[in-house]
C-alpha cells in the first residue's frame, strides 16, 4: 500500500540544531560555542609583524625616511625644547639615585607630552595629513606583503591613496567614538582638581567612572580600528567595511580588546627602554631619539593590528 505524504512527513526526520541563542554586549548569559579559532597570543602576534616588516624592510623604511622627513619639516619644532636645562633643573630638585631615576621619568613624560603640543593649528593640520597618507601607503604595502608582490615606496605613495575618503569617514567615526573616554577624563580633572570630591572614595568613584567610559570606547574602537584595513580593500565603503569589522569581532571582540591595549603597553615599554639610557648621557639625543622612535612606531602599529585583522579573517 502506498503512503500517503502526510505519512512520509512523519516519517522523516529533520537534521537537529544547536540553538546558540542571541548574543547580547553587557550582558551576563551563557557563554556561546562559535566555531571560531581563538586569537594567537600577542608575543606569536608581535613577532609575525615583524617578520613582515623584515620582508619588506627597504619599502617600509624608504616610506618611514619621507614621513619622518615631511614631519620634521612641516611639523617638528626642536627649538623649544630645552631638554638640558630641564634636567638641570629637576637633578637640582632632586638627590640621590631614586632622584636621578624620578628626573629621568619626568623628563621622558615631558618628552611624550611635548610632542603632542604643536606650535600652530597649520602644523596640526600637516601632522594629521602626512600620518593618514602614511598610513595608507603602509596599509597598501602590507596587503602587497602579505600576496607575496614586490613594492616600492613610490607605488605606495601613488596606488595607496585610492582610498582616502572612505578611510577618513570610517577615522571619522573612530573619533567620535573617543567622546566617552573624553568626557570621563574632563569630569574627573574637573571633580579632581576643583575639589568638588572632597574625599578619597569620591576620587575612586569618579575614577571608576573614567574607567567605564575608557572601556566603553575601547569596546567600540575595536571593531572600528579592523574597518579601517577592511575600508582600504578595492570598491568598499564606510558602512560595508564597519558591518563586516563588526561581525569579524563578534563573539571575540573582548578577546581584540585584549590584544589593543597590549600594543600601547609594549610601544611605552621600548620607547622607555630606549630614551631613559640616553637622558643620563644627553638629553639632545635623547630628544632625537624619541622623535625617530615616534616614527618607527606607525609601521609597528600598522603591522601588528593588520596582523590581528588577518586573524580574524
Amino acid at each position: 500500500m502506498a503512503k500517503t505524504p502526510t505519512q512520509d512527513k512523519k516519517t522523516v526526520k529533520e537534521p537537529r540544531r544547536v540553538n546558540t541563542g542571541k548574543y547580547s554586549s553587557f550582558r551576563l548569559q551563557k557563554k556561546i560555542t562559535t566555531g571560531e579559532r581563538h586569537l594567537p597570543g600577542s608575543l606569536t602576534l608581535l613577532k609575525g609583524s615583524f617578520s613582515v616588516l623584515k620582508k619588506r624592510w627597504k619599502t617600509v623604511l624608504g616610506i618611514v625616511l619621507v614621513y619622518g622627513l615631511l614631519n620634521a619639516i612641516l611639523v617638528q619644532s626642536f627649538s623649544g625644547n630645552d631638554l638640558e636645562q630641564t634636567k638641570t633643573v629637576l637633578d637640582g630638585s632632586n638627590s640621590g639615585s631614586w632622584g636621578q631615576v624620578a628626573s629621568a621619568l619626568t623628563l621622558f613624560i615631558y618628552l611624550a607630552a611635548s610632542s603632542g603640543n604643536l606650535n600652530s593649528d597649520v602644523a596640526g593640520a600637516y601632522q594629521l595629513m602626512l600620518t593618514v597618507t602614511t598610513s595608507l601607503a603602509l596599509i597598501w604595502t602590507l596587503r602587497q606583503t602579505y600576496a607575496d608582490k614586490a613594492t616600492s615606496v613610490r607605488e605606495a605613495f601613488y596606488r595607496g591613496m585610492y582610498p582616502l575618503v572612505p578611510f577618513a569617514l570610517v577615522v571619522l567615526v573612530g573619533t567620535l567614538q573617543l567622546i566617552p573616554i573624553v568626557t570621563g577624563g574632563f569630569l574627573f580633572n574637573l571633580v579632581t582638581g576643583s575639589g568638588i570630591s572632597g574625599t578619597g572614595v569620591e576620587n575612586v568613584l569618579w575614577g571608576i567612572v573614567f574607567f567605564l567610559l575608557g572601556l566603553l570606547t575601547l569596546f567600540m574602537l575595536s571593531a572600528t580600528i579592523i574597518a579601517i584595513y577592511i575600508v582600504c580593500l578595492p570598491d568598499m565603503t564606510p558602512m560595508v567595511a564597519l558591518r563586516s569589522a563588526a561581525d569579524l569581532v563578534r563573539y571575540r571582540r573582548w578577546e581584540v580588546m585584549r590584544k589593543l591595549i597590549i600594543l600601547p603597553v609594549f610601544l611605552l615599554i621600548a620607547s622607555m627602554l630606549l630614551i631613559l639610557p640616553l637622558i643620563y648621557v644627553s638629553p639632545p639625543l635623547a630628544g632625537f631619539m624619541f622623535f625617530i622612535t615616534s616614527m618607527v612606531g606607525l609601521p609597528i602599529i600598522h603591522s601588528y593590528l593588520y596582523r590581528v585583522y588577518r586573524e580574524l579573517l
